[in-house]
């Protein structure tokens, strides 16, 4: 007589990729390791167990994996066929994984949690689009509690198929719709424009904080008519010590007539302090000058994790640059402003996907005759609200640096600059802080799916929220960054979540609804004569 068969343990494995720095592991464990015990609940009660991947390390302080050789030596020892969750409650650095994930043979799932504190959906959402521009399978979950029916509905289809369904019918291939034809015309004579006379992307240094996604490779950019040019931090570093402290004095006191409130201290280790603001203003120039002498049409800087070392951070930079209004720059050689009356575009964390769409933006949004100003922010978090009325879900946009005044009320007044976070910005620096005024946005993001560079394009409001509510949805998140508070058209927050392959989000104004849904029009038929698969997202109005 034989003996039965075994019938498979369902066991899974369970990983967390987090920070580079160890500070930001140590303090954010505690929120990763809560998270963790919930989902092996979860589990549990489905009838499955888990397997931690890697185990926590005392001399460390954090059970992350914290580097991509750790990664590698923690994938060397896993069964290449077995369930593979990674969990994600904090922000992460996806290369830690990337190369593991690439070869895992069994079902990979990435489930996130919903904090504006303990952004973890901000860090599963880089690592999907890092995965998606790789070509790996993968399914996908979040929640804010874990026990929601939508949560264990997707949990469970996943133990039993490997798979997850999500909703996306709100995405429209931009081939299958007829646009109006005057907008389908100016936008692709506009794509062959930029095409033909191309433009440089003055990148400086590649690959911030293991952002695989953010990476456009050469073979797929040049046939848009932009080509990098591929800069380095230090030489942006070295350009800063030839910038002279009455030139740094004077990009600060053109701040100061403008009316930013500086939250200057004392102690450089905690507070922002008046010389970390004026290196930052020599950055400034630094930047423009290398961005001048090298001709690029836009520029990133990566900062994290090549300039922290040496320098305060980017961020008054960056907004700075993506403003028409801003301080003047000369040549050091002929005295010629550079720029003039021109924006400078940035693409925050060296995005190239940001910087591509940020540069077409700039250029159609001018041709358009409509302000020009663009930024990304990271899709942060969101909760539902009352507007006018009506409950709404309202999104947090929020990012670091590269938002600049235009989009804040009161304009440059309504700006103010705080010091970075001391946890991931030991030497400080100042952001460009501001509430982002009520209006009609096109937001876009340009994506790498099935070797193909793509473009998903909405519309969508901003709306003013009261005093006090947008002070707590700061508390939650980041009180230093700049906000917008953004209600998407047609587009539900999981469908959101579902579709989006990044952190990042571009947005920009149009003066008025109906002319946000034709910008966007417009827009989509530009990136497709760049040769783009585009797709129109929600509620984007076809005449």
């Amino acid at each position: 007589m034989t003996a039965p068969k075994k019938s498979p343990a369902k066991r899974a494995y369970l990983m967390a990729s987090g920070d580079l720095r160890a500070s930001a592991n140590q303090r954010c464990w505690p929120e990763q390791a809560k998270m963790e015990a919930i989902l092996v609940k979860a589990l549990k009660a489905e009838g499955w167990k888990c397997q931690r991947a890697h185990k926590f390390d005392p001399a460390k302080g954090h059970g992350f994996i914290d580097s991509q050789k750790m990664g590698m030596e923690v994938f060397r020892k896993l069964d290449p066929d077995a369930p593979l969750i990674v969990a994600e409650a904090v922000w992460q650095y996806s290369h830690h994984l990337l190369h593991g994930l690439l070869t895992h043979r069994g079902p990979i799932l990435t489930v996130a949690n919903w904090s504006g504190i303990w952004p973890g959906l901000v860090g599963m959402l880089n690592l999907n689009g890092s995965m998606t521009k790789a070509g790996i399978r993968y399914a996908t979950l979040w929640s804010e509690d874990f026990t929601d029916e939508n949560f264990k509905r997707g949990l469970r289809q996943w133990l039993e198929t490997g798979t997850v369904t999500h909703d996306e019918s709100h995405v429209r291939d931009l081939s299958t719709v007829n646009l109006p034809a005057a907008d389908e015309k100016l936008g692709r004579r506009a794509g062959r424009e930029l095409r033909e006379q191309k433009a440089i992307m003055g990148v400086f240094d590649e690959g911030c904080m293991g952002m695989f996604n953010a990476i456009i490779p050469d073979e797929l950019l040049h046939p848009t008519g932009v080509f990098k040019e591929r800069l380095s931090q230090s030489s942006l570093f070295a350009a800063m010590r030839e910038v002279t402290d009455a030139e740094a004095g004077a990009v600060l006191a053109w701040y100061l007539k403008k009316g930013v409130k500086f939250h200057w201290g004392s102690n450089s280790e905690t507070e922002l302090t008046e010389a970390q603001t004026l290196d930052q203003c020599k950055m400034y120039i630094a930047a423009v000058r290398l961005a001048d002498e090298f001709g690029c049409a836009t520029i990133g800087i990566q900062y994290q994790q090549g300039l922290k070392d040496l320098t305060p951070a980017s961020d008054l930079v960056e907004g700075t640059l993506n403003n028409v209004d801003r301080p003047p720059v000369k040549c050091a050689k002929t005295g010629n402003v550079l720029y003039a009356r021109e924006a400078l575009p940035h693409f925050n964390e060296v995005d190239e996907c940001a910087g591509l769409d940020g540069l077409v933006t700039y250029r159609l949004w001018r041709e358009l005759g409509f302000p020009p100003e663009s930024t990304l922010h990271d899709l942060r978090w969101g909760q539902s609200y009352p507007v006018n009325g009506k409950d709404e879900y309202v999104w947090v946009f929020l990012i670091s640096g590269a938002a600049p005044p235009a989009h804040f009320n009161g304009g440059w007044k309504g700006a103010s600059s705080e010091r970075q976070p001391p946890m991931y910005f030991r030497l400080g620096g100042g952001t460009l802080k501001g509430i982002s005024h009520a209006g009609h946005i096109v937001w876009s993001r340009v994506f790498i799916m099935d070797g193909k560079l793509h473009c998903d394009l909405g519309v969508a409001r901003v709306v003013d929220l009261p005093a006090e509510e947008t002070e707590r949805r700061w508390r939650e998140t980041t009180p230093q960054w700049p906000i917008m508070h953004a209600v998407l058209s047609g587009v539900t927050r999981d469908q959101m979540m579902a579709r989006h392959k990044s952190n990042h989000i571009q947005v920009v104004y149009a003066p008025d609804e109906k002319k946000a849904h034709r910008a966007c029009r417009i827009k989509a038929a530009m990136l497709a004569e760049m040769g783009l698969d585009v797709h129109l997202c929600g509620d984007v109005r076809l005449d």
